[in-house]
C-alpha cells in the first residue's frame, strides 16, 4: 500500500512540473510535429487504451501491447539519458567561448584604435600639403578682381572725362552711348562708395546727367520756341541723337520733351478753335478733325525721324488732341446749350466717332495710360447682340432679326469716347426728341388705323398682326443702336424708360382701346339683357369684321409680348454692366399679357352670349309633355350654328397663335358647360321620354363640343388631350344628371345611393335641384334629403367638413361604357 501511494505522489508532482503553458506546447508542436497521441497535450490514458482495446475480444493481444510499450519507454529513457549526458560540459564550454569572444573584441579595438591615429597623421600632412595651394588660390582671387577694378576704375575715369568733354561740345551721338556705358560701369562701384574717389566720380557723372538734362531742354527750346512766333529751328541730327541722350537720362527729361514739343506743335490749334470763333461749334466740327490730319501728316514728313519710334509721338499728339477738343468740346457746349438741336448734335457725334474709329486703325493706344486720370478703357465681353451694325438704314429691319445667327463683334477701340464723352450730359436733347418723335408715331397709328377701319373679311390683313407694331419696333431697334454708340450709361437707362412709356401707349391706345365694346349705347343691349330674351329671338353679337379686328389685336399684343422680352435683353447687353439691374420691362409684358386675356375673353362672351338665347328656350320647353324621342331638339342647331360661324373665323384668324386659339376652345368650354348644366336644373319636370330627349340632345353637344377645335375644317386635328378631358368631365356629368332623373325614385334607399355612385355630389343643393326635375313633392323631397345626409360617406378624419365631398370619379372609360349603353337603350326606344 506504501509503495502504491508513492507512486500516486511522484505520478501527480510529476504531472506538475510537466505541466507546460499553451505558448510552449504550440512552439514544442512546431518544432517536433507528431501524430502519436502519447505526444498531444490533452493526452488522456483511458481513451488511449479503450483506442487500443474497443473490444473484449481485443484483449487476446494484450501482451504484444504492453510490450511494444515497454520497449517504447526503454528508447525514450535511452534518449533521454544521452541527451543529458551530452549536456554534461555545456557549461564549461559556454564559457570558454566567451572568453575566447572577448579577447578577440580587444584585438579588434586595437586595431581600429591604429586606423584612427594613422588617419589623423594623414589628414594632418594633407592640410600641410594644401595650405599653400589655398593661400594661392585667394591670392589669384583678390589679383583678378583688383586688376577688373582698376579697368573699371580706369574706364570710369576716361568715361567721365570723355563725357564732360562731349557734353560742352554737344557731341550727342557719342553722348549716348557713352553714357549708357559709364553708368553701367558705376554701377560695379556701389560698395565702394566709401572711397572719397570713387565718390567724386559719381558726383561729376550725376553732374554730367544733371547738365546734359538742361542743355537738352534748352536746345530743344530754342529750335521750338513756346512762344506763338513762327519756329526759328527745325528738326536735326543734334536734336535726334539728343533724344538718343533723352532715352538714358531722368525719365522726367523725356516726359518733359515730349510735353513741350506737343504743346508748342498744337498751339496753333488753341488759337484757331478759341471757344468765341465761329469754326469752334458743333456745325463745324469736321474742320477740327481735317486740321488734326493735315499737322499729323505734316509731323511726320518733317519729325517723323527726329524722335525715336518707341516715343509714338505720332499718337501722343492725337491723344492730346482729344483731350483738348473734349474739353473744349464740352465747355462750348455748356455756354451755348440752348442752341444744340438734335441733327446737329447727332451729326456732331456722328463726326466725332467716325474720327475716333480712324484713330483705331491707324494707332494701337498704347499711349493712352501715359496721359493723367485717362484709363485704358477694359474690353467688354463678346457681344451677342445681332442689332450690332456699323450703321442702321432708314428701312431698317424687324425685330424677328433677332433669331439670326450672331455676329462676331469688330475689335475694341481703345479710342472710343476719348471726344464723343463730352457729348453724353447733353444726350437728354436726343432722349427728348426720341420722345417727342414716338408719341407723334403712336398718334399717327392711332388716326390711320381710325381712318383705314378694322381689317375687312377675307382680306390678309385680317388676322394679321397689325403693321403698325413692326414700325414701332423698328424705331425701338434704330433707336436702341444709335444710343447705344453714343453712351451705355444712364442715356440708355433714359431711352428704356422712354420705351416703356410707349409700350404702354401703344397697349392702350392701339389694342386695348381698338377692341370692340361688348354692349352697345345705341341699343342698350349687353351681355347681361341677353339672357332674358324670349325664345327666338336673336343675340346682339360682334360681326366678322369686329371678330377678324379682335384675332389682328390678339396677335399683335402676342408679337409684342414675344419681341419686348426680346428687346429687355438686348438692352442688357447695350448697358453698362452696373446699370444691368435698372432694365425691367416686365410691367410691359404683362400689359400686353392682359391684352391677349382680354382679347380670349371677348371671343368667349361673344359665343358664349350668342348661345344663351337657346339655352334659355332649352330650359322653357315643357319636357314633362314630350311624347316621343325625336331627332336633335332645335335648341341644339341653333347651339351648333353659332359654332360653326364664329370657330371657323377665329381658327382662321389665330392659324399663326395655335396656342391661343387652344386658350380660346378652353375657355369656352368652361363657360359654356356649367351654364348648360344650370340651365338643364331649371328643366323641370321632365318626364321620362322628355329626360330622354334631353340626354340625346346632351350627347350631340358632347360631340359637337369634342370636335370644337376642327369644326368646319377641311384638315381634321386631333384635340388637344387637355381639351378632351374638359368635355369629357363636363358633358359626363350632365349625362349622369339626367340619367339620376331618369331612373326611378322608389326605393328611396336605392335612389340616393345611386345619384351619390353616379355624380359624386355631398352638396344638398344639387340633389335638391334633381328632386325638382323629377317632379317630386316637397313632403318627398323632405325625407329624401334626410335619407341623401344619412347615406353620405363619412369624410376621413383630418378633413374638412364642407358641403362638397370628395368621391372616386369613374374613369372615362367606365364613363364611355355608361354612354354606349345609354345610347343603345335611346336607339331600343326609338
Amino acid at each position: 500500500m506504501m509503495m502504491e501511494e508513492e507512486e500516486l505522489e511522484f505520478a501527480e508532482d510529476l504531472e506538475a512540473i510537466l505541466h507546460l503553458t499553451p505558448e510552449v506546447q504550440l512552439a514544442i508542436e512546431q518544432v517536433f510535429p507528431s501524430q502519436d497521441p502519447l505526444d498531444r497535450a490533452d493526452f488522456n490514458a483511458v481513451e488511449y487504451i479503450n483506442t487500443l482495446f474497443p473490444t473484449e475480444q481485443s484483449l487476446a493481444n494484450i501482451d504484444d501491447v504492453v510490450n511494444k510499450i515497454r520497449l517504447k519507454i526503454r528508447r525514450l529513457g535511452d534518449n533521454i539519458r544521452t541527451v543529458v549526458r551530452g549536456q554534461t560540459n555545456v557549461g564549461q564550454d559556454g564559457r570558454q567561448a566567451l572568453a575566447e569572444a572577448q579577447v578577440a573584441i580587444g584585438q579588434l579595438f586595437g586595431k581600429i584604435k591604429d586606423i584612427k591615429d594613422k588617419a589623423e597623421k594623414s589628414e594632418q600632412m594633407v592640410k600641410e600639403i594644401t595650405r599653400d595651394i589655398k593661400q594661392l588660390d585667394h591670392a589669384k582671387r583678390h589679383l583678378t578682381t583688383s586688376i577688373t577694378t582698376l579697368n573699371h576704375l580706369h574706364m570710369l575715369a576716361g568715361g567721365v572725362d570723355s563725357l564732360e568733354a562731349m557734353t560742352r561740345r554737344r557731341q550727342y551721338g557719342e553722348v549716348a552711348n557713352l553714357l549708357q556705358g559709364v553708368v553701367n560701369v558705376l554701377e560695379h562701384f556701389h560698395k565702394y562708395m566709401g572711397i572719397p574717389q570713387i565718390r567724386q566720380l559719381s558726383e561729376r557723372v550725376k553732374a554730367a546727367q544733371s547738365e546734359l538734362g538742361t542743355q537738352i531742354l534748352a536746345d530743344f527750346e530754342e529750335a521750338f520756341p513756346a512762344q506763338g512766333s513762327k519756329r526759328a529751328g527745325g528738326p536735326s541730327n543734334v536734336l535726334r541723337d539728343a533724344c538718343l541722350v533723352a532715352n538714358v537720362l531722368d525719365p522726367r527729361i523725356k516726359q518733359e520733351i515730349i510735353k513741350k514739343f506737343i504743346r508748342q506743335h498744337l498751339s496753333e490749334y488753341m488759337v484757331l478753335f478759341q471757344e468765341n470763333q465761329d469754326v469752334a461749334w458743333l456745325d463745324k466740327i469736321d474742320r477740327r478733325y481735317a486740321w488734326i490730319k493735315r499737322q499729323l501728316v505734316d509731323y511726320e514728313e518733317k519729325y517723323g525721324r527726329m524722335f525715336p519710334e518707341e516715343w509714338c509721338m505720332t499718337e501722343r499728339i492725337a491723344v492730346e488732341f482729344c483731350h483738348i477738343t473734349r474739353t473744349e468740346l464740352a465747355k462750348v457746349m455748356r455756354t451755348r446749350a440752348k442752341e444744340i438741336e438734335v441733327k446737329l448734335l447727332l451729326f456732331a457725334i456722328q463726326r466725332t466717332t467716325n474720327f475716333e474709329g480712324l484713330l483705331a486703325k491707324r494707332f494701337y493706344g498704347c499711349t493712352l495710360t501715359d496721359g493723367p486720370g485717362v484709363k485704358k478703357p477694359e474690353p467688354p465681353l463678346e457681344s451677342t447682340n445681332p442689332f450690332l451694325e456699323d450703321e442702321v438704314g432708314d428701312d431698317g429691319s424687324e425685330m424677328e432679326d433677332l433669331d439670326r445667327p450672331k455676329k462676331h463683334k469688330a475689335p475694341d477701340n481703345p479710342f472710343h469716347g476719348i471726344i464723343s464723352k463730352c457729348f453724353e450730359p447733353h444726350l437728354y436733347v436726343y432722349i427728348e426728341s426720341q420722345d417727342k418723335n414716338l408719341g407723334e408715331m403712336i398718334n399717327r397709328f392711332v388716326s390711320d388705323f381710325r381712318a383705314q377701319g378694322p381689317p375687312k373679311e377675307g382680306t390678309e390683313d385680317g388676322g394679321a398682326v397689325l403693321p403698325s407694331c413692326a414700325d414701332l419696333f423698328v424705331y425701338y431697334k434704330k433707336c436702341m443702336v444709335q444710343c447705344s454708340q453714343l453712351s451705355t450709361g444712364e442715356p440708355m437707362i433714359a431711352l428704356t424708360t422712354i420705351f416703356q412709356k410707349y409700350l404702354r401707349e401703344y397697349a392702350w391706345k392701339m389694342l386695348s382701346g381698338n377692341l370692340p365694346k361688348t354692349s352697345s349705347n345705341s341699343g342698350g343691349l349687353t351681355i347681361k339683357s341677353l339672357l332674358q330674351e324670349k325664345e327666338g329671338s336673336e343675340a346682339a353679337k360682334f360681326s366678322v369684321e369686329e371678330l377678324c379686328l379682335i384675332c389682328s389685336i390678339l396677335s399683335t399684343a402676342e408679337y409684342c409680348l414675344a419681341t419686348t422680352q426680346q428687346l429687355e435683353e438686348k438692352l442688357k447687353e447695350k448697358v453698362d454692366k452696373t446699370l444691368v439691374e435698372r432694365i425691367n420691362l416686365t410691367g410691359e409684358m404683362d400689359t400686353f399679357s392682359n391684352v391677349i386675356s382680354n382679347s380670349i375673353q371677348l371671343l368667349v362672351q361673344d359665343l358664349d352670349a350668342a348661345c344663351d338665347p337657346a339655352l334659355t328656350a332649352m330650359s322653357k320647353m315643357p319636357w314633362q309633355s314630350v311624347e316621343h324621342v325625336g331627332d336633335q331638339s332645335p335648341y341644339v342647331t341653333s347651339v351648333i350654328m353659332h359654332i360653326k360661324q364664329n370657330v371657323p373665323i377665329i381658327r382662321e384668324n389665330l392659324a399663326s397663335t395655335r396656342k391661343y386659339f387652344t386658350q380660346f376652345c378652353i375657355k369656352f368650354t368652361n363657360s359654356f358647360i356649367p351654364k348648360f348644366i344650370n340651365h338643364l336644373f331649371r328643366c323641370k319636370p321632365i318626364s321620362m321620354v322628355g329626360a330622354e330627349q334631353l340626354l340625346l340632345d346632351t350627347h350631340s353637344l358632347k360631340t359637337v363640343l369634342l370636335d370644337l377645335p376642327s369644326i368646319g375644317s377641311q384638315v381634321v386635328r386631333k384635340a388637344p388631350a387637355s381639351y378632351t378631358k374638359i368635355v369629357v368631365k363636363g358633358m359626363t356629368r350632365a349625362e349622369m344628371i339626367l340619367k339620376v332623373v331618369m331612373a326611378p325614385h322608389e326605393p328611396s334607399v336605392v335612389f340616393v345611393d345611386n345619384y351619390i355612385k353616379l355624380l359624386a355630389d355631398g352638396n344638398p343643393e344639387t340633389f335638391q335641384k334633381t328632386l325638382d326635375m323629377k317632379g317630386l313633392k316637397r313632403s318627398e323631397q323632405s325625407s329624401m334629403l334626410e335619407l341623401f345626409r344619412q347615406r353620405l360617406p363619412t369624410p376621413p378624419s383630418g378633413a374638412d367638413g364642407g358641403p362638397s365631398l370628395s368621391f372616386s370619379t369613374p374613369t372615362p372609360e367606365q364613363e364611355n361604357s355608361r354612354i354606349r349603353k345609354l345610347e343603345k337603350l335611346i336607339k331600343k326606344r326609338l
